[in-house]
């Protein structure tokens, strides 16, 4: 019998158009068969942290989508609160589907059958509308930051080559119409939600609403030219740009079959029902939400429900009761702070904490003794959390331990856009969770360390089916960063025998002391943010000033000026005393380390850090480095 990797191989660059039905139906059982192949894996695995074996096969994107619908049709899967509501609207897996294609049929009448079509807004269900209908059959999409300046987004449309841009707002609408009036990219449409009418069809300028009722209309009158479009798993589905400290973006291609095996081992590690709500909260252009909690969630058969926005946080949540949220360790440590702060105010935070510190132990024997006071804290959120889940950044093991001693898990994981992105999860049951790890490596995923120090750490490699294709039309990065389907993270750590990885620092950031040893900003920067009077920091060296007294490791922070008015009262507002409150604190880390480790100038930064949308500091801009 022909092996289906065989067959995979000989379909893999020919124009699928150009196959037979017979072939391509070939093609699809051979892609089913590589994917019913993970599946049986995870079902013979005895890894005991393989704990939830329920994920069905799906090779793309359009069959994850038409698959949920069978299986949850009448579910909702996207809650929303529209403009002018102060409710949450629902939309259930069929109602998106028939959207989802009648778009989809739309986007292909335009002439778009394998075009790059950007899509750019605030989280909202139109914004996943779009995304499955571009990967169902149409093209490529191609994710953009709704924070970028006109003059990125044009660079971006270059690099990008993309030739429509779905736009979520209308101040994104009118943006790109004028990057297409300027004619410096290739861009040939513009298409806005919101729209009544189409603004100028022979300009290129359309409704997105319009588009996606004459679709739908179509399909219900026999047009199939969606339905019947054809995909390959192999096939790139998505370009996403990085955002990184650096300021250089890259388009990272990932493939259906990326995204679809990445979703499928997430699962063995994390339950997740569909009774669950995810809560979106990041930037769904970030792979992390995009990946994580969106397709996730569909895959899974979960909901998802759209934040207003940062500000709105806490009032959504109480009123959609999510489950699940996934976010940055920012945002878990303000929730953490918060609530020390209320508790504190309230003269019970001595008591809570030590409470919260016992129901840690007895919750591994399923005694939670903090419960009464946990649900009055965790009502904030909803009243129905069972999940934290921290990525993007290392987040203090202090944080998760709060939380877990409340009775909620709050997991850390590690991935990176060129890695769909994860590789690496904590368990969500108790006895496999560590909070130092960043998470145990996938099933399926090999990692390798290389270029170790004299302690072990060095460069941390994948190789794996969720490992990107490579940087779109940058061969040069590309042989950079993969060599014989090893991908080179950039980030140094350690794997331990049980195939927990931990994170040092980025390769890139290390500070070589004057004595040639390796100095990790991420560590330092770790330790000194744990200072109730420090909110953040950046660590920095200049070993080459010409002066002397000015070389050596710095730190650049922003104070907690609510802890430092605690601490100082009327004296807050004292520069000087605000500088020795903290200068002690990093004087007793100092005292810690060695001298060619310890930071030897401070900088304090009374305004907010220059960052990504991704909430991370960017290292390469100077001001991030100055007081105000």
């Amino acid at each position: 019998m022909t092996d289906y990797n065989d067959i995979i191989e000989r379909y893999r660059d020919v124009d699928l158009y150009g196959l037979t039905e017979e072939e391509y139906k070939e093609l699809k059982a051979a892609e089913l068969a590589d994917m019913q192949s993970y599946v049986d894996g995870i079902t013979a695995s005895t890894v005991p942290e393989v704990m939830y074996r329920i994920g069905r096969p799906v090779t793309d994107l359009k069959m994850m989508m038409e698959s949920g619908v069978e299986a949850f049709g009448d579910k909702v899967l996207y809650h929303q609160i529209m403009p002018g509501d102060d409710h949450f609207t629902e939309f259930s897996y069929g109602t998106v589907r028939d959207d989802v294609r009648g778009l989809g049929t739309s986007l292909l009448a335009l002439g778009l059958r394998g075009s790059h079509i950007g899509v750019i807004g605030a989280n909202c269900y139109q914004w996943a509308e779009s995304y499955f209908a571009i990967t169902g059959g149409v093209g490529v999409v191609v994710p953009l930051d709704k924070e970028l300046s006109k003059s990125e987004l044009e660079t971006l449309c270059n690099m990008g080559e993309i030739d429509a841009v779905i736009c979520c707002q209308d101040k994104f609408y009118d943006l790109f119409k004028g990057i297409k009036a300027d004619g410096k990219t290739g861009l040939r449409m513009v298409i806005g939600v919101g729209k009544e009418a189409h603004e100028d069809e022979a300009n290129g300028l359309y409704s997105w609403d319009v588009l996606r009722a004459d679709g739908r209309a179509k399909v219900e009158s026999g047009d199939r030219s969606y339905l019947d479009a054809r995909v390959r798993a192999s096939d790139m589905v998505s370009i996403i740009f990085t955002s990184g400290t650096t300021g250089v973006s890259k388009g990272v291609m990932l493939s259906h079959r990326n995204l679809c095996t990445d979703v499928l081992i997430a699962q063995t590690y994390l339950e997740v029902c569909p009774s669950d709500i995810f809560f979106s909260v990041l930037p769904i252009h970030h792979t992390y939400e995009c990946t994580c909690t969106m397709l996730e969630g569909i895959f899974m058969g979960a909901s998802m429900a759209f934040c207003r926005g940062l500000k709105y946080i806490t009032k959504d949540m109480q009123m959609v009761h999510p489950t699940f949220l996934l976010a940055v360790p920012l945002i878990y440590e303000k929730f953490y702070s918060t609530i020390q702060k209320t508790l504190k105010k309230q003269g019970q935070d001595k008591l809570v904490n030590t409470l919260f510190a016992v129901n840690h132990y007895t919750s591994k024997f399923g005694l939670n003794i903090a419960k009464p006071i946990a649900n009055k804290i965790m009502a904030q959120f909803g009243g129905n959390i069972d999940m934290f889940i921290a990525g993007g950044a290392r987040v203090d093991p202090k944080v998760l331990a709060f939380f877990r001693s409340m009775g909620i898990p709050c997991l850390q994981g590690y991935g990176l856009t060129e890695t769909s992105p994860m590789v690496a999860l904590n368990p969500d049951q108790w006895k496999y969770m560590r909070n130092e790890s960043a998470g145990k490596l996938f099933q399926f995923t090999e990692c390798k360390i290389i270029d170790k120090d004299e302690d072990g750490n060095g460069e941390i490699c994948f190789r794996g089916p969720m490992v990107m294709m490579g940087y779109y039309k940058n061969p040069e990065a590309t042989a950079a960063s993969m060599e014989n389907g090893w991908f080179h993270t950039g980030d140094i750590g350690y794997l331990d025998e049980d195939n927990y990885i931990y994170i040092t620092g980025r390769k890139k950031n290390v500070i070589i002391a004057a004595n040639g040893k390796n100095v990790f900003p991420e560590e330092l920067e770790e330790l000194i943010s744990r200072s109730p009077y420090v909110a953040e920091c950046m660590v920095w060296a200049d070993e080459d000033n010409e002066d002397r007294m000015k070389r050596g490791i710095y730190v650049t922070l922003r104070p907690d000026m609510e802890n430092v008015k605690d601490a100082l009262g009327d004296r807050a507002s004292d520069e000087g005393a605000v500088m020795s409150l903290v200068s002690s604190e990093i004087d007793r880390l100092n005292a810690n380390w060695p001298d060619w480790k310890r930071v030897k100038h401070i900088i304090i930064k009374k305004g907010e850090f220059n960052k990504t949308t991704g909430m991370k500091i960017r290292r390469f801009v100077e001001e991030n480095k100055l007081a105000d």
